[in-house]
């Protein structure tokens, strides 16, 4: 559902012109969304969980952008799911030590059941990943990072991957095939939380696989076919329009970011960012442990305080909130996600939420903050002959 001639364009006009029904008279210039689960007999899709045109418009504009055919599924667990699917009973999983939640989640749940041994290590050491992926059927990892933000070498985990035997799992939710295309670094599967940004505005929940073999399409179309992981029309129709802009947010919050992660680098309240030097997402470490880093999300206004990330709106979290969150990850780590709102404005509201919350830590760690209001005045007085 492209275009004839629209492979010659860049990534940037392939999100635009792919996945648009063929130019006639009087048709729509959009893909419509198609509510059916019931179609007449005699085609290709037989019911509604096979196939429909709007998952089809979708899939062409991201399989396009991946290099690969693309599959949508109804969440980017479910994609996950799918792809975890294909690892034999009893097989080893190579993992990293940091990643999405709900994949850790549930490789814990299969290694409990006697159902994998999942190896975690560090994704930037290739010797540690190549010594783990002996013996693996699957590597499974994050580049960059979430929330660590580290990079990993994919070509070169890819290699040793394939060389063990192993398939090799990238999930691009961060870069989006703008910044990175694993599958031409020599990845088997790429997944996405197409929640994030490719659809842009934190109103559906899609996910997706891309893979440029045959046998492994298969498998992922037949476990979607028969696990019922299938996206409804209506979050594909709004992944497809938000999939459109996807160029120009990511530039926009691209150089944000960038910007950013300068300046945070320098502030005083700011004892570590992490930022690769690409992508919309940066975390920072503060002092004052969880407490501290709670304090500056509380003080955020124009930030939202939210788990998600990806949307045209700013958000931020501690990530260690979550028991689940990998102990790797400092309790004082506070996830960043930006948007495409005014870059000063971000940047006012941030330095605002990190000086009120060093400002709190002085206060409550004062020997004369007492009832009587004695360390209030006194800290109030060192503010104003600036002292703090």
């Amino acid at each position: 559902m492209a275009p004839s001639h629209a492979a010659q364009f860049s990534p940037q006009t392939r999100l635009v012109v792919d996945g648009r029904p063929e130019p006639e008279p009087d048709a729509p210039l959009n893909t419509p969304v198609t509510f059916a689960s019931t179609y007449h007999a005699g085609g290709e899709r037989g019911y509604g969980r096979y196939g429909n045109t709007t998952w089809e418009a979708f899939e062409s504009v991201l399989g396009g952008l991946e290099g690969g055919t693309a599959l949508a599924f109804a969440s980017g667990l479910a994609a996950c799911s799918a792809v975890l699917s294909m690892v034999p009973e009893g097989a080893v999983v190579v993992a990293p030590q940091t990643a999405y939640l709900g994949v850790l989640d549930q490789l814990r749940e299969r290694q409990a059941a006697g159902r994998a041994t999942v190896r975690q290590v560090d994704m930037t050491d290739p010797a540690a990943v190549r010594k783990a992926a002996d013996g693996a059927a699957m590597v499974w990892l994050e580049s960059p990072a979430n929330p660590t933000m580290e990079i990993a070498d994919i070509r070169q985990i890819s290699d040793d991957a394939r060389a063990a035997g192993a398939l090799t799992v990238v999930d691009n939710t961060f870069a989006t095939p703008l910044l990175q295309r694993p599958l031409q670094l020599g990845a088997d599967v790429v997944v996405h939380s197409a929640t994030k940004l490719l659809s842009g505005h934190s109103d559906v929940l899609l996910g997706a696989t891309a893979v440029s073999g045959d046998v492994l399409f298969a498998a992922l179309e037949r476990h979607r076919k028969l696990h019922g992981a299938v996206p409804g029309p209506m979050d594909t129709f709004l992944a497809l329009r938000g999939i459109r802009t996807l160029g120009v947010r990511l530039e926009r919050a691209q150089a944000t970011a960038a910007e950013l992660a300068d300046r945070l680098s320098g502030h005083r309240n700011v004892r570590v960012v992490r930022y690769p030097g690409f992508g919309t997402v940066l975390s920072i470490e503060v002092p004052g442990g969880a407490a501290g880093a709670d304090a500056v999300v509380a003080a955020a206004r124009l930030w939202v305080h939210t788990t998600s990330l990806g949307g045209v709106e700013s958000t931020l979290e501690r990530r260690r909130r979550w028991p689940a969150e990998s102990t790797t990850v400092d309790e004082s780590l506070i996830r960043l996600s930006v948007g495409i709102e005014d870059a000063e404005d971000l940047w006012r509201d941030l330095q605002h939420a990190l000086e009120s919350s060093r400002r709190d830590e002085l206060r409550l760690s004062n020997p004369l903050d007492t009832l009587d209001g004695g360390g209030d005045r006194r800290f109030d007085e060192a503010r104003h002959h600036g002292a703090v």
